[in-house]
């Protein structure tokens, strides 16, 4: 059960922190509450779309799935929120590469994180 939940988890951190820190431009210090309730939603929505999509893609491949991810962040944010940065789309772009480039970097750290770990066992 544990590792079903883990990613479906993993999925909405990640499109929701890529969401903040791309709203703030990078600027924690003005993070607000309605940044991380924007940021819950799209991290929510777009996190749950994404794991059913590598759920029924049966795929564990971390390119696939940090691709699958940020499209889906970025479609996601386009609709719940105007973008604030140049053309009205940029926002979303940069917000769901954000999500694929954290989709890849955690998912690959927790492997072999795991994998060390199996080693020492």
């Amino acid at each position: 059960m544990k590792k079903k939940i883990t990613p479906f988890i993993e999925n909405i951190a990640e499109s929701g922190a890529a969401c903040l820190v791309t709203m703030v431009q990078g600027n924690i210090l003005a993070l607000g509450l309605s940044h991380c309730i924007i940021a819950s939603e799209t991290g929510l929505v777009a996190g749950t779309a994404a794991a059913a999509a590598i759920v029924l893609a049966k795929t564990d491949n971390r390119v696939v799935i940090a691709l699958v991810l940020g499209v889906v962040t970025a479609v996601v944010d386009y609709f719940i929120h105007p973008g604030m940065i140049g053309p009205i789309f940029l926002e979303a772009i940069i917000t769901g590469v954000g999500a694929a480039i954290l989709s890849y970097l955690v998912g690959t750290l927790i492997r072999r994180y795991r994998a060390k770990r199996a080693m020492a066992d």
